[in-house]
């Protein structure tokens, strides 16, 4: 005969708990089991009833939802723990004189690097609207510090974050001028996300101080990548690998002056020019431009330098040729100098 059995886990010590068996027959007994790792690690009072169980714990570290996501993709170049940093920062992103007071100032720089850049490209171009007709993809756009003056610019720009507050903020501030709210679109989503749908649409894509908070640098790059147009431009702005960085950009500027809130950055993060300049061109993107930059936090302004040990900008250009391409000129050459072109 079937009988349905009630079991009840009942801690004693560290090292031991009872489990209590009851049948329909009303028969008890209680069985000593040398199992410490379900109480240290859980401490957990569970009953089974048929095939139902009921656990409650008295110590929850985090819970979400099954059914939310921050992100719709499986794999995804986002880091969760970067996201819920940014998250609790979200409101402050227009506060010019706030923890984003050193992103607000570095405009001064990264605009007129990106104008520049891309006017080098492009020969005809309009006044007071240089870059009209341009299609830009903002990466982690944040709050829409950088995106905004490129619609000014006259650039059609689409602002890509996956903190939801951020592009609430974002598309709040942008609403207020009726021209940036034409031409800029914001959405909440990953890289990866825009990649299907966007193919080979963006005639630049921005990354400024983005890639020191990936999850994944190699597969960003190449997503930065497939969304370029041939002859595209990807500009990046980022935190050199250096000692000095460490000691300025972690100690320093979270630790000490509380520049930016602790915790913003991890220095294992941190790339050199030299390995993104190799991750860049393993991926067709020829840098055309790798300039330091430096902040001075008691006036609270950026310049140009000659050192990349601490911040630097970077341009690349996606080559205009299909992987492995060989130009119609060479078609009639020999079979080892087409292997040499292929390389």
């Amino acid at each position: 005969m079937q009988t349905d059995r009630l079991a009840a886990v009942v801690p004693m010590a560290p090292q031991s708990f009872f489990q209590v068996t009851v049948t329909s027959e009303n028969h008890l007994s209680w069985i000593l089991q040398i199992k410490p790792w379900v109480f240290n690690e859980y401490k957990t009072m569970w009953l089974r009833s048929s095939k139902i169980t009921f656990s409650c714990l008295n110590r929850i570290k985090s819970h979400r939802s099954p059914w939310t996501r921050l992100y719709s993709t499986s794999q995804t170049t986002v880091d969760s723990s970067e996201v819920k940093n940014f998250l609790g920062l979200a409101h402050k992103w227009w506060d010019e004189q706030g923890v984003y007071a050193a992103l607000h100032s570095m405009n001064d720089l990264r605009v007129p690097f990106i104008r520049d850049n891309l006017l080098k490209i492009v020969g005809n171009h309009q006044l007071g609207k240089p870059l009209c007709g341009m299609k830009i993809l903002d990466v982690g756009c944040g709050g829409g510090l950088l995106t905004e003056p490129l619609g000014r610019l006259g650039a059609s720009v689409i602002g890509i974050d996956p903190v939801d507050e951020n592009i609430k903020i974002a598309q709040h501030h942008k609403s207020f001028d009726p021209v940036l709210d034409k031409r800029i679109e914001y959405r909440l989503c990953s890289l990866e996300e825009i990649v299907e749908e966007s193919a080979e649409t963006f005639d630049a894509v921005v990354a400024s101080e983005v890639i020191e908070h990936v999850l994944d640098l190699e597969t960003f790059i190449q997503c930065c990548c497939q969304v370029l147009k041939p002859g595209g431009s990807l500009f990046i702005t980022t935190i050199n690998k250096t000692q000095l960085s460490y000691a300025l950009g972690i100690v320093f500027a979270e630790q000490i002056a509380g520049i930016v809130p602790k915790g913003t950055h991890t220095w294992e993060k941190f790339i050199s020019p030299e390995k993104l300049e190799s991750i860049l061109e393993s991926n067709g993107l020829s840098v055309q431009t790798v300039a330091g930059m430096l902040y001075n936090p008691f006036s609270g302004y950026w310049q140009w330098s000659k050192s990349t040990s601490l911040n630097y900008a970077a341009h690349a250009v996606r080559s205009t040729m299909q992987d492995h391409e060989v130009p119609a000129a060479n078609a009639s050459t020999s079979p080892n100098l087409q292997e040499e072109l292929k390389k």
